[in-house]
């Protein structure tokens, strides 16, 4: 399989592909592995995981550079990933024994009740291209630190930084037969979903997640989805600062070039705000640096797949056709590699992809609305349920729309975040189940109930 360098179009290495035989050789590799991996204590298993995290930290600016080579993400944003996933390191630190530990439940009286939680067994965990540090820990270091197996499939635009997972790993402590990395393209995913595995964990498009969902459904095995979003922003006219909350909304939107499942995908401004909003919105996103991705200053990249150039290029010209002002950008960017330019949309409506469809790019779409009412009914207008925002100084106005977003994170003057404190989640089209805080950590073990009496 030839490596990408998606921001010129060269390829930088070959890498060979699983087959389904070597598959199998490492999933049964794991089954036997996991059988003494679950029997070390939950400090044992820490202590690697914490190696790990100490490991990455001292390679972070080797690993950055390998990141952007097949992402295109901006070196500075590589760093700035590969150190805030760190956190995930440091929230099991702090709280797995917690909630991995046994419960009793009932002590008093004949019947002793208490619950065991015990791993699932051996997990399959493929991953995505967007974050590969932040979405792949929030799977296989909770997975493995619940005593699970893992096999991990990075996407195959993450294959190095997938590789550097599994050698850091190892590196750490993880036997060889209790983390394995299997790489190739859909077919071997395919190959994955046909395989014994005791539970699957995904992150990728709605697309791809249902099909995981309806196949591997007749196994009875726990599924996680974490899929995508069209996330909304609603701006209302009471914000401090219009200029700021401008500002703010532009790298919600445009971080990682749009390539995120929480990225702000379309923004509803009050009517008394809303030329003041667009004008200061459309020149902080003008004023975002294009270019090469390894240079530190660059804001904007290119886009991982080449592909999705034609997605943005629809939805500009759908959008332009049913009425919508074009600020900026718009077009593709001539040359190697695979550019788009930052695009602002204004005077949208629901009528156009660019509001209803997910766009996963350097795009957005900007509409008016006349009270909070609108842009409630707005904002649920979607299929997707992942987040949902709110910029106000009235914390009581912005609380009770937030309380009626039907999605899993709602954010009050912040957007696209993720803490490791809180479950990340997803509602219809976004996914199934959650990652993160103590609900990620027991999505990984089923609990046992023991109810003992003594004779």
């Amino acid at each position: 399989m030839n490596i990408i360098n998606p921001a010129t179009g060269a390829i930088i290495s070959t890498i060979e592909s699983d087959t389904q035989e070597s598959l199998n050789a490492k999933l049964e590799s794991l089954r036997q592995g996991q059988k003494s991996w679950t029997k070390r204590s939950i400090e044992e298993r820490l202590n690697c995981i914490k190696k790990f995290g100490e490991l990455v930290q001292e390679n972070k600016d080797e690993l950055a550079q390998i990141l952007t080579s097949e992402t295109g993400k901006p070196l500075q944003q590589s760093l700035n990933e590969i150190q805030g996933a760190q956190n995930r390191v440091d929230h099991l630190c702090s709280y797995a024994q917690q909630w991995l530990a046994p419960e009793v439940l009932v002590n008093k009286g004949p019947t002793l009740e208490r619950i065991k939680y015990e791993p699932l067994g051996v997990i399959a965990n493929i991953s995505a291209w967007n974050f590969p540090y932040n979405v792949g820990y929030n799977v296989f270091l909770y997975a493995l630190v619940a005593g699970n197996a893992v096999l991990y499939k990075p996407s195959e635009f993450a294959t190095l930084t997938g590789k550097q997972f599994e050698a850091y790993l190892h590196q750490a402590g993880i036997p060889k037969d209790v983390f394995q990395c299997v790489i190739g393209d859909g077919s071997l995913g395919q190959h994955i979903l046909e395989s014994h595995v005791d539970g699957y964990f995904f992150t990728g498009s709605h697309k791809t997640g249902l099909h995981i969902y309806q196949t591997v459904a007749p196994k009875m095995v726990p599924v996680q989805l974490e899929l995508g979003g069209k996330d909304p922003l609603y701006v209302t006219e009471d914000v401090v600062d219009v200029k700021q909350s401008a500002i703010n909304a532009a790298e919600g939107a445009f971080y990682n070039n749009g390539q995120s499942c929480c990225a702000v995908e379309r923004i509803y401004i009050a009517e008394g705000i809303y030329d003041e909003f667009i004008e200061a919105f459309t020149e902080e996103v003008t004023s975002y640096k294009i270019g090469d991705p390894t240079d530190l200053s660059t804001f904007i990249g290119s886009l991982t797949r080449g592909q999705q150039l034609e997605v943005l290029k629809e939805q500009v010209e759908d959008a332009v056709a049913k009425g919508a002002t074009l600020l900026a950008g718009g077009k593709a960017i001539e040359g190697d590699g695979y550019y788009f330019e930052p695009t602002v949309l204004a005077n949208c409506n629901h009528d156009m992809k660019v509001m209803i469809d997910e766009s996963f790019g350097p795009i957005i779409g900007l509409q008016k609305v006349s009270s909070d009412e609108e842009a409630t009914s707005l904002m649920l207008d979607t299929e997707y349920g992942l987040t949902s925002a709110v910029f106000s100084s009235n914390e009581e106005r912005a609380m009770h729309i937030l309380d009626h977003m039907n999605s899993g994170t709602v954010y009050w003057n912040c957007c696209d975040r993720v803490s490791p404190n809180i479950p990340w989640s997803g509602r219809k089209n976004s996914g199934l189940g959650s990652t993160l805080s103590s609900q990620g950590i027991r999505a990984f073990v089923q609990p046992k109930a023991y109810q003992l009496r003594v004779s």
